[in-house]
C-alpha cells in the first residue's frame, strides 16, 4: 500500500524496535517514534525519524502520536525492560496502546506477542500479550499479531559471548526442542505485516523451519567457527525454588521460572505455515544459526 502517513513504532529505542525502523525506512515507509520525554532520540533523529513525546501510561500522549498514523507496530515489553513499571507497561500500556488505536481510527495495529502466549496463564508476561490481542479485538482495531519464539540473540549471550566463553547458559533441559526467532528476522517481518495480506485478528507464530535444543544451538554455532561449545544447564528445580524465593520480592524472577518451566513441556513449538505464506521462505535452523555465529564473530574481539 502506498501512503506517506507515517508508521507509528512504539519501542524504537530498543533493539528489536530500532530494526524495525530500520527495515520500514528500507521499504521507503516514512516513521515516527513513540518516545518518553526524557529518553535520547537523537540516533532516531538523524534518520529522518519524527518524534512523538509521549508514554505508554499517558493515554492522552498516545493519541496525540497516533493521530494522522496510517499503521502502529508496538514492540514495546516491560518485561524484558524491567524497572518499577514493567507490568504496568503490559497490561495498562498495552490497553492504552489499543483504546488510542481505536479512537484514532489506525489501518492496522501489528502487535509483537509472543509463541503459545494463549496457552500459559501460569506465564504473566506471556500471557499479558495474550490479553493485548484480546483487548484490541474486543475493540474492533484492525490488527495483525505476530507471535516470536525466544530471542536467539538474547539466549545466546545471557553469559557472555559464546565464541569468546566456549559455553552457553540455559535454564532449562538442554535437549528440548523449542522455537527461536532471530531478532533481525522478526523485524523485518514485522515491517512487512504493515501491509501483509493478513486478516484482521490474525495470531501468525514465527520462527524457523524447526524447533532445535540448546544443546544443537550450541553444536551448530560450534561447528561454523571449529570450536566446541558447551551447554551449562541448570536444573529445573533448582530455577523453580529460586523462582518461589526470590519471587517473593522480584516478580520478574519467578516469571521467568515458569517461563523456563514451559520451555522443558516441549510444547513451546511454532506452526511456521502462515508464516511462509505471508513473508516467504522460512530461515532454516542451520542459516539462522550460521548468521548469528557469523555476526557473533564480527563483534568477539571489539
Amino acid at each position: 500500500m502506498t501512503t506517506t502517513l507515517p508508521v507509528l513504532v512504539v519501542g524504537a529505542t530498543g533493539s528489536l524496535g530500532g530494526k524495525v525502523v530500520d527495515e520500514l525506512l528500507k521499504r521507503g515507509k516514512n516513521v515516527r517514534a513513540l518516545v518518553r520525554p526524557t529518553t535520547n532520540a537523537s540516533r532516531l533523529e538523524e534518520q529522518g525519524v519524527e518524534i512523538a513525546r509521549g508514554d505508554m501510561l499517558d493515554p492522552d500522549s498516545l493519541v496525540a502520536a497516533m493521530k494522522g498514523a496510517d499503521a502502529v507496530i508496538t514492540t514495546a515489553a516491560g518485561y524484558t525492560r524491567g524497572g518499577k513499571n514493567a507490568q504496568d507497561i503490559d497490561t495498562v500500556g498495552n490497553a492504552n496502546l489499543a483504546e488510542a488505536a481505536h479512537r484514532t481510527g489506525i489501518r492496522r495495529f501489528v502487535l509483537t506477542s509472543i509463541l503459545t502466549s494463549d496457552q500459559t496463564p501460569q506465564v504473566p508476561h506471556f500471557w499479558h500479550k495474550k490479553i493485548a490481542e484480546d483487548k484490541l479485538e474486543q475493540l474492533g482495531v484492525p490488527f495483525v499479531a505476530l507471535r516470536p519464539g525466544a530471542f536467539l540473540d538474547q539466549v545466546a549471550t545471557m553469559a557472555g559471548n559464546p565464541l569468546d566463553k566456549g559455553r552457553l547458559i540455559w535454564m532449562a533441559k538442554a535437549t528440548v526442542p523449542l522455537t527461536f526467532v532471530h531478532t533481525s528476522d522478526l523485524a523485518a517481518y514485522l515491517a512487512a505485516a504493515v501491509d501483509a495480506p493478513a486478516d484482521n485478528g490474525e495470531r501468525i507464530d514465527i520462527g524457523w523451519d524447526r524447533p532445535v535444543s540448546m544443546r544443537e544451538v550450541a553444536d551448530l554455532m560450534g561447528s561454523r567457527v571449529g570450536k566446541n561449545i558447551k551447554v551449562w544447564a541448570i536444573p529445573s528445580p533448582v530455577i523453580r525454588a529460586a523462582g518461589a524465593v526470590v519471587g517473593r520480592f522480584n516478580p520478574v524472577i519467578k516469571d521467568m521460572a515458569a517461563m523456563f518451566g514451559w520451555f522443558d513441556t516441549g510444547r513451546y513449538v511454532s506452526d511456521p505455515r502462515r508464516q511462509e505464506q505471508l513473508f516467504g521462505p522460512v530461515p532454516t535452523a542451520e542459516d539462522a544459526l550460521a548468521r548469528y555465529t557469523d555476526e557473533l564473530r564480527t563483534t568477539q574481539h571489539r
